[in-house]
C-alpha cells in the first residue's frame, strides 16, 4: 500500500470516529477544535477528510493478489529464521571444540 493511501486510510479512519462522536454523542470534533462548522479550517478539514475517502474507494476493488503480493516479499525474509530452539538450525561448534580442546592439550605439554 502506498504511503498515500496509507493517509488517505487515516483521516478516512479518523472521519469515522468523528461521525462515531456525533452520531453516539452528538459531538462534533472537527467543529469543536476548529471554531465550529462554518469556519474555513473546520470545511477544509471536511474536505480532505471526503476526498480521502474517495481515495480510499479503491481500495475496495484492489484484487486480493495485489495487496497480499506487497506483504510476501517480506514474508520470504522472515521465513525459516533461526532461533536457535528446538525448531531451528543449531549452530555447529565442533570446529571451536576442537580448538579448545587443542589449546588444552597445548596448555598441559607446556607444565
Amino acid at each position: 500500500m502506498s504511503m498515500v493511501m496509507r493517509v488517505a486510510l487515516a483521516l478516512v479512519i479518523i472521519g469515522a470516529l468523528n461521525w462515531g462522536l456525533i452520531g453516539f454523542f452528538g459531538f462534533d470534533l472537527v467543529a469543536t477544535i476548529f471554531g465550529g462548522q462554518n469556519t474555513i479550517l473546520a470545511k477544509i478539514i471536511y474536505a480532505i477528510v471526503g476526498l480521502s475517502g474517495l481515495a480510499a474507494i479503491a481500495l475496495l476493488f484492489k484484487p486480493d493478489e495485489e495487496i497480499e503480493g506487497e506483504y510476501s516479499e517480506n514474508r520470504e525474509a522472515f521465513r525459516n529464521v533461526n532461533y536457535n530452539a528446538e525448531f531451528g538450525d543449531e549452530p555447529d561448534f565442533t570446529a571451536m571444540r576442537r580448538d579448545n580442546e587443542r589449546d588444552i592439550t597445548i596448555e598441559d605439554e607446556d607444565k
